[in-house]
């Protein structure tokens, strides 16, 4: 199977944009309603913590995949059985954020268009990329990122410029305590976007210096958490709590705000650019988790899986909800206890535990036959 190489900065701009995906546009914390920038910081500290475990686990055994050390800890069958049950949410998670993408897409862009030709369309270009290989998406990502932190850097200069930003929408600080935003951090504040970094251990096999990995993805890491902090910041400084609870899509009503001197107006372009470069990286990666997974089951390179398994999450990202309402509910409620918290932390604690044992024991009988020799 051939081998890909992805560079330092490319490695940066996946992670960038894995990062902001789609919750850029939705915005993060809003429940914690003035409060939100305040909850981010609060689960940005976890955050740190959690993808310094990812990258611990991955030093672990280096070159190793997740599906790999399933086999490594476990032997092949059981192995085989926990690796079935990841593809399936990685790919399920696929789903669910080109259904964001569609829904997106489909209120404001392009209304009248089904939402299921929008989502086929950005599949078939995902599958595409993927069939050329991880190499390749990381290269698109490396040459579009820096215009999308461009845009939204210009975002909140035209939002500050026409006098749009209210300060007294923060206010007051922490009016009812810390105790409502634990509610928000814990658990959907963390396991989006922290916990989701698990995903990290299919890529950072691929990195031409290993060494230099770790330090890239917290650094990109820190940035775009950064950048998500302040699109939440700058949603309730420009609508206010109520307005940004009750929009579909609060960072696109802020930027619609915008007028500075009735010429610089409708500024969406930059809004759905960001979020269409992160939904196509952040995608484009879960569906390549799937499909390594099936290839370490069927031993089948998986670029063979790739335009099928985007034809399929095409599919499926319209039938994983009835409506806009019950993808958000399902999303919010559900998932983080039922999927995100026993796949993103329970079972990675164990393989951690497992490999640490089988370390310290292959240490410990190291030295037993040293003794023995001397």
């Amino acid at each position: 199977m051939l081998k890909e190489n992805i560079s330092l900065s490319q490695l940066a701009a996946l992670v960038f944009n894995f990062q902001i995906g789609s919750s850029i546009v939705f915005g993060l914390a809003l429940d914690a309603k003035e409060d939100a920038w305040i909850a981010l910081f609060i689960a940005f500290g976890f955050g740190i913590v959690i993808t310094m475990f990812y990258i611990y686990l991955s030093s672990l055994l280096p070159g190793k995949n997740l599906y790999e050390m399933f086999e490594y800890c476990f032997k092949r069958p059981i192995a085989i059985c926990l690796s079935f049950v990841y593809i399936i949410y990685f790919l399920y998670y696929a789903c669910r954020i080109i259904r964001d993408f569609g829904e997106l897409i489909s209120a404001t862009v392009l209304p009248t268009t089904p939402i299921e030709f929008s989502t086929f369309t950005l599949l078939l270009v995902i599958g595409y990329v993927l069939y050329l290989g991880i190499e390749v998406l990381a290269r698109t990502s490396e040459i579009f990122t820096p215009y999308a932190i461009v845009f939204m850097v210009l975002l909140i200069v035209f939002l500050y410029s026409g006098k749009n930003l209210d300060m007294t929408n923060i206010k007051p600080i922490l009016g009812e305590g810390f105790t409502p935003l634990w509610k928000v951090i814990f658990p959907y504040e963390l396991v989006r976007p922290y916990g989701q970094l698990l995903i990290l251990s299919f890529i950072l096999p691929n990195v031409t210096r290993i060494d230099l990995s770790g330090k890239v993805v917290m650094v990109s890491m820190i940035i775009s958490s950064l950048l998500l902090i302040a699109s939440s910041l700058l949603i309730i400084l420009a609508l206010g709590q109520n307005i940004a609870l009750r929009s579909n899509f609060p960072l696109l009503s802020a930027a619609r705000l915008i007028s500075i001197g009735e010429f610089i107006q409708r500024v969406d372009a930059i809004v759905v650019f960001t979020m269409v470069l992160g939904t196509l990286v952040k995608s484009s990666i879960y569906i390549y988790g799937g499909l390594k997974g099936l290839e370490y089951v069927f031993a089948i390179p998986f670029r063979y899986f790739a335009i099928p398994i985007s034809c399929l999450v095409s599919l499926f990202s319209i039938f994983i909800a009835k409506g806009y309402s019950d993808h958000m509910n399902e999303g919010l409620f559900s998932n983080p206890f039922l999927l995100h918290i026993p796949l993103q932390f329970g079972l990675p604690a164990l393989i951690t535990m497992i490999l640490l044992f089988k370390k310290w024991r292959r240490k410990n009988n190291g030295n037993q036959m040293k003794e023995r020799n001397i």
